[in-house]
């Protein structure tokens, strides 16, 4: 939720609490009704500043309904895939993120072999590329942050697990040694990200994911091959350790919309996306 939404959802929070104020106004019949009216004005209201994650998916796919972002192109009930028909034949484009941070950010967890791994990165992205017989993009779209707001912002998150490692000190339960250790690996992971921006590295944050297409004869056989395309990278990719989840719901449509235009500020892609870093 951005800053206009939060702004939509006050002025309508003024509006609802000035209708119940002046509900005594109507009588003491009419009163009932409009108080029932309100709450379901309210309901209506909260529930649509959740609509793009579950209100309209659920009704899209309930009625069997599609989507049309744009001039030929169709988002079909499912959320999960686009579709153009060209000639007669239906092509079905999908998306699904990656994950390499386990490649980037090493320093968070010690492991053994996490040295071997980074050699030999290349290579296992050359076997994996190889296992796979049709074409797909994988993008990285990366930006830099502010060093100091990330600062605080890690600062506070410090601040906060050292609040409950005290917590659970003072816990004399035999699970609470389990609790004690999970919370010391995060305060280290968090102070290794301090320590690494105090050397001098800008964090940064970047939304990596993988685009291919498939095409049938009808769009029922192109969404099948694209649900098998998308399998076979997430097998692919596995060799890398990569986590490749498949992109459903609103996330389509912005994907669709960055073929186009590459968003221009930090907060066009964090009122589309959770980015990761």
């Amino acid at each position: 939720m951005d800053e206009m939404d939060v702004l939509y959802l006050a002025l309508c929070g003024v509006v609802l609490l000035v209708a119940l104020a002046t509900l005594s106004a109507y009588g003491a019949g009419w009163s009932y009704i409009a108080a029932v009216f309100t709450l379901l004005t309210a309901a209506f209201i909260i529930a649509m500043n959740w609509a793009d994650f579950i209100v309209f998916p659920a009704i899209m796919k309930m009625f069997s309904i599609t989507f049309q972002p744009a001039k030929g192109y169709a988002i079909v009930k499912n959320q999960d895939a686009v579709v153009k028909n060209v000639g007669g034949l239906y092509y079905a484009t999908g998306f699904a993120t990656g994950n390499l941070f386990g490649y980037t950010f090493k320093a968070e967890q010690e492991e053994e072999g996490a040295e071997d791994k980074m050699l030999h990165a290349s290579e296992n992205w050359e076997r994996a590329v190889m296992s796979l017989d049709f074409p797909f993009k994988f993008h990285v779209l990366s930006v830099g942050r502010d060093v100091q707001k990330v600062r605080d912002d890690l600062e506070a998150k410090r601040g906060y697990q050292e609040f409950q490692l005290s917590r659970s000190l003072e816990n004399t339960q035999a699970s609470a040694e389990t609790t004690v250790t999970d919370i010391r690996r995060k305060i280290s992971i968090i102070q290794a990200k301090i320590d690494r921006i105090s050397a001098g590295e800008k964090p940064i944050s970047a939304l990596m994911y993988f685009e291919t297409t498939a095409v049938g004869v009808s769009e029922k056989a192109a969404l099948d091959a694209l649900s098998d395309q998308i399998r076979r990278l997430q097998i692919g990719m596995s060799s890398m350790n990569m986590q490749v989840t498949r992109v459903a719901g609103r996330e389509v449509y912005a994907l669709l919309e960055m073929n186009f235009s590459t968003p221009i500020s930090v907060q066009d892609i964090t009122t589309e996306f959770s980015t990761e870093g």
